[in-house]
């Protein structure tokens, strides 16, 4: 063995530790935190109850366009034992596409994109289809999945108000047809109104003289023939450009009053539009038909670029000045040869993007034609026989039509009240908060139980918007069979977390174009206010926040019947009532030794939606 060599170590005294100012002495108990278990008589007895039976919810959809229908398919096959009701004011389903029959009504991105992810029609008759298809295949999912024994059709909701002692929303709603008023009572309500559901004509002095017809474009009266008559369209935006363009074919005179300037465009992701049908032949039809493979093909290269091109938007980017070029001397282009003096008049001074890009096909032919006057002097009053500019010029007209949006502030139609407050109040301009204030766009703080379907800040500029509203509504299946499996009453976002998010929109739209000095529904009309309308990321962002819930963000209120513990409600009698059941399989995890295992799938999915 080696020589062991003694180390000599000098020990230095610490210095006195100095006692605190206020000296704190602390007494350690010796009792238990939780008190040892009386097996023999416990203080607690088990709920009669199974974790996978969750209790029944009443649910209320506030309307039936595109997002109340895709509600009323999901939500039953995803939440167990849920009593779902669809209220629409309507006397059918469809939204925009049942109350918008104008002429050359149509939607501008192809019909392959506009629809339901789950259920394909490979037979769209036009690559743009226009209204009347846009409305039977929405018309035909409410019959295929048999929505209609859900729906109340002809009832228009009238307000909503919490009652706070039975933690419950009463819903009024007006039978249109007897026109009696009831109130139902609902644990959650969805609101799927819809962003410009609430069309209203212009304040303009003198409104009730005209004699004329008078109406909103959302509100067309089909007995109006315009050949051969004088109409005015006071609006440019997305109807304002389809309805001038398809009444300057046929109408003797068009007086089209746009106050703002738009960027017009020949598409939003290069599928151009036409103001003519263009028609999906019969052999292309007959393809997706016989060969799913080829229209999947298809449909995911058409929809895939929907999701592409997220820095288009973000200020200072080289692709900003470039479509600012393009666009400007594509417009400037289709006006100079017959109206030069509009060459540079319709050109933004704000970056695309701004306001939501115009696809408009055949509208500045039109407004550069011979019968169409282009007025940019504001409206002073109507008269009876037309309209007066601030000029003093005066053009009598047979007809108006008030292209003029809807209520783009995002308030509420109707008061929905909860604990003395308002929503409709608070998001109003000159409310308390000034904008639809939100968690996610899902849910507002003070509001239980209360969730927006493609409301304020519900889905962005990228994407689709039928997969923007599935993935929503899965997310709120999600929050459904939380509240249902775990005894929850009442759910809620934080405060924190609403502040919170509001903050980190307000520093991303800083750095997109959307920011910049325009006018559009993204900010209710205000330049420079907030970005409500928008959801601020990429539709791949939002999705990704919509399938991995932040429960953290949420305050929850339990059932009574938990007695202060919720894990006597949720964990019932501590077995599933599947397992008891002795027909049933508790082994879905098994499958066959050849078939190919993709490891993300893996236990992911829940163990039994009963």
């Amino acid at each position: 063995m080696g020589d062991y060599h003694a180390l000599s170590v000098d020990v230095l005294e610490a210095p006195p530790i100095p006692e605190p100012p206020h000296a704190v002495t602390v007494e350690i108990s010796t009792k238990p935190i939780i008190p040892p278990p009386n097996y023999a008589n416990p203080r607690r007895q088990l709920l009669n109850r199974y974790i996978d039976e969750p209790r029944e919810l009443r649910v209320a959809v506030v309307g039936a366009g595109l997002s109340g229908v895709l509600a009323g398919i999901l939500l039953p096959a995803k939440v167990p034992g849920i009593q779902l009701t669809i209220f629409e004011k309507n006397s059918d389903v469809g939204g925009t596409w049942f109350e918008n029959i104008y002429p050359g009504v149509r939607c501008d991105i192809p019909a392959h994109v506009y629809q339901a992810t789950f259920d394909y029609n490979t037979q769209w008759a036009e690559q743009f289809a226009q209204g009347p298809e846009i409305r039977e295949y929405w018309q035909g999912l409410a019959r295929k999945y048999d929505l209609y024994k859900l729906l109340q059709l002809s009832h228009n909701v009238e307000g909503l108000k919490r009652d706070e002692y039975k933690s419950v929303w009463q819903v009024s709603v007006r039978d249109l047809k007897s026109d009696n008023v009831r109130t139902e009572a609902f644990d959650f309500v969805l609101s799927a109104i819809g962003r410009f559901n609430a069309w209203k004509l212009p304040a303009y002095p003198g409104l009730s003289d005209f004699e004329g017809v008078l109406r909103h474009a959302s509100n067309w009266d089909p007995t109006f023939d315009p050949k051969g008559k004088k109409v005015a369209v006071i609006g440019n935006g997305a109807s304002g450009i389809q309805l001038t363009s398809h009444l300057q074919r046929v109408a003797a005179r068009v007086d089209h009053y746009a106050r703002n300037r738009t960027w017009v465009t020949a598409s939003f992701m290069g599928d151009d539009t036409s103001l003519d049908p263009i028609p999906v032949s019969e052999e292309r039809r007959r393809q997706f038909k016989e060969d799913p493979e080829s229209y999947l093909t298809f449909r995911k290269e058409m929809e895939g670029k929907y999701y592409r091109n997220f820095t288009g938007w973000l200020k200072n980017h080289p692709s900003i000045d470039q479509q600012r070029e393009n666009f400007t001397k594509n417009m400037n282009a289709r006006i100079a040869a017959k109206k030069p003096e509009l060459v540079g008049e319709l050109i933004p001074d704000f970056s695309p993007h701004c306001r939501r890009l115009t696809p408009g096909p055949g509208y500045l032919e039109a407004i550069t034609s011979d019968n169409v006057d282009y007025i940019r002097t504001k409206i002073r009053r109507f008269t009876a026989t037309g309209i007066e500019t601030e000029d003093g010029t005066h053009r009598e007209v047979d007809a108006i039509f008030c292209a003029t949006g809807a209520n783009v502030d995002g308030a509420p139609p109707f008061p929905i009240v909860a604990f003395g407050e308002d929503l409709a109040d608070l998001w109003k301009p000159d409310g308390k908060y000034g904008f639809p204030y939100s968690y996610l766009g899902a849910a507002s703080p003070g509001f239980p139980n209360l969730l927006f379907v493609h409301g304020p800040t519900g889905s962005g500029r990228s994407g689709t918007v039928p997969h923007n509203v599935e993935n929503q509504v899965v997310y709120y299946a999600r929050i459904l069979r939380k509240a249902s499996r775990e005894g929850i009453l009442t759910m809620q976002p934080r405060k924190k977390a609403a502040d919170g998010f509001t903050e980190w929109s307000d520093a991303f739209f800083a750095t997109t174009v959307l920011s910049e000095k325009c006018s559009s529904w993204y900010n209710g009309g205000r330049p420079g206010a907030r970005i409500h309308g928008l959801f601020p990321g990429s539709a791949a962002l939002n999705t990704i926040l919509q399938r991995e819930p932040r429960w953290e963000d949420w305050e929850y209120e339990y059932l009574p019947e938990t007695q202060g513990n919720p894990f006597f409600w949720y964990l019932g009698q501590g077995c599933t009532k599947q397992e008891l059941d002795p027909e049933s399989d508790m082994t879905p995890y098994l499958q066959r030794p050849d078939e190919p295992v993709d490891l993300r799938q893996v236990h992911e999915r829940w163990w039994a939606i009963p």
